[in-house]
């Protein structure tokens, strides 16, 4: 067999065995039931254009980041409003924007996570003009396809090596480099990184303690993980049951009897623009 030849047999077999893998980690995993469903009617009065979703899958795939990341959450998506011409055939509006292994980058509704654990991420003092650019960013990439070879990348990142954390990075060249090619935590930190919102960035501190600056680094766009907007500075953690209005005093448990009104949230919820 000659080299071409060899060559487009180790690329088709390369590729079979990507699309079934793609095909496994794509199907539910069994006996998925999260411990707080969302109500996605309290999200929608709360979700913001430039706000981070973050979801927690009930996919193979979904398993697989949750043990790699030690995190809750498998996926992210970020809220742009409702995207003109996208509609589901109920009238539901796409407002979400996200990267899937099966689709690419993609547009979708925020009912698609109504069975799901979710957490809004907030970005906090974004401009007005920044915050579109960062919505355009995502919009923009509908289409593109899906990075696998930097999810099985950082994959390699994060099991255990027999080396500190620290170099594993150096290590590994992260991501095929396609920029043409996203995965899902990857493609809204490129989206932030374009008007150098900070995520986790690398800080170095300079200076005494008596006068210490932070100098702050991007990291590569790559490196980035769902849970990476939980726990970032920068970004505040929205609580619907929080925000419009909880009181203890107000619910229903099993061993009293119901009260009137109970569930309902209090009058000094916060009335605030839907995402239809």
């Amino acid at each position: 067999m000659s080299k071409l030849a060899n060559a487009h047999f180790m690329s088709w077999g390369f590729h079979s065995v990507g699309r079934a893998v793609v095909r496994y980690l794509e199907q539910p995993a069994r006996g998925y039931e999260p411990f707080f469903p969302s109500n996605t009617l309290l999200v929608r009065r709360l979700l913001r254009p430039g706000d981070v979703l973050l979801i927690e899958g009930n996919s193979h795939l979904a398993g697989v980041i949750k043990y790699l990341t030690h995190s809750t959450w498998s996926h992210a998506a970020l809220c742009v409003g409702p995207i003109k011409g996208k509609t589901t055939a109920s009238g539901e509006s796409h407002a979400l924007v996200e990267s899937n292994i099966g689709e690419g980058v993609v547009s979708t509704e925020l009912s698609r996570y109504s069975k799901f654990h979710t957490r809004i991420c907030r970005p906090i003092g974004l401009s007005p003009e920044d915050l579109e650019k960062v919505c355009v960013f995502a919009i923009d990439r509908i289409g593109l396809t899906y990075d696998v070879r930097n999810f099985l990348d950082l994959g390699r990142y994060l099991i255990p090596l027999p080396v500190p954390q620290r170099w594993r990075r150096r290590m590994v060249a992260l991501g095929s480099g396609n920029p043409t090619k996203f995965i899902c935590s990857a493609l809204i930190a490129s989206a932030f990184q374009s008007v150098r919102y900070p995520i986790l960035p690398e800080i170095t501190e300079l200076g005494s303690k008596a006068a210490r600056r932070e100098i702050l680094a991007i990291r590569q766009s790559t490196l980035y993980m769902p849970r990476d907007f939980d726990i970032s500075p920068y970004f505040a953690v929205i609580k619907p049951t929080i925000e419009l209005g909880f009181d203890y005093k107000n619910l229903n448990w099993a061993d009293l009897p119901e009260m009137p009104g109970a569930n309902a949230h209090s009058d000094g919820a916060k009335s605030l623009p839907l995402i239809s």
